[in-house]
């Protein structure tokens, strides 16, 4: 009897704020590559009801003409919707490391397939003509409403 192969997925969608401005650079081969430092919330009350804010950074890397749309439109602030896959070191963990501090840290790294651009006019860092035009014109926005932490499932 012939095993059919299990095939596996995996994808990782953030929304989230641009930390600092985009940086470009291009491969030896001319291929274009930008890396975006994308941060995320989480809010949630621990067991002695503290309520604790936590933000957990993540380092997008875009490639393409999409690394160069990206690099030309974002700036710091702007928020933006990142589909993609993970990326971890040889035994596909994060990446850790020791701050100059002393104490641990970890990269978490995500291969950009999809960047969206959130908000709309005057929801930026800079709020140039060029950036709002670009924006609203496109089919980037997305528009999610105001969601409340009812709006999530506990797991």
């Amino acid at each position: 009897m012939k095993r059919k192969k299990i095939m596996s997925y995996h994808t990782i969608i953030i929304v989230g704020r641009l930390g600092r401005d985009p940086e470009l650079r291009y491969t030896s081969t001319g291929q274009a590559v930008c890396t975006l430092n994308v941060a995320t919330d989480n809010s949630f009350t621990n067991r002695d009801g503290t309520r604790v804010d936590r933000t957990v950074w993540f380092r997008v890397t875009v490639w393409g003409k999409q690394a160069e749309t990206v690099n030309q439109y974002l700036q710091k602030g702007r928020q933006v919707l990142v589909e993609g896959r993970m990326n971890g070191d040889e035994s596909g963990n994060p990446r850790v490391w020791s701050r100059q501090d002393g104490t641990p840290a970890a990269s978490f790294e995500v291969t950009a397939n999809v960047v969206r651009f959130l908000g709309g006019r005057g929801d930026t860092a800079s709020t140039s003509s060029d950036n709002n035009a670009a924006v609203t014109t496109s089919n980037t926005d997305f528009d999610f409403g105001d969601l409340s932490d009812d709006d999530f499932l506990d797991f």
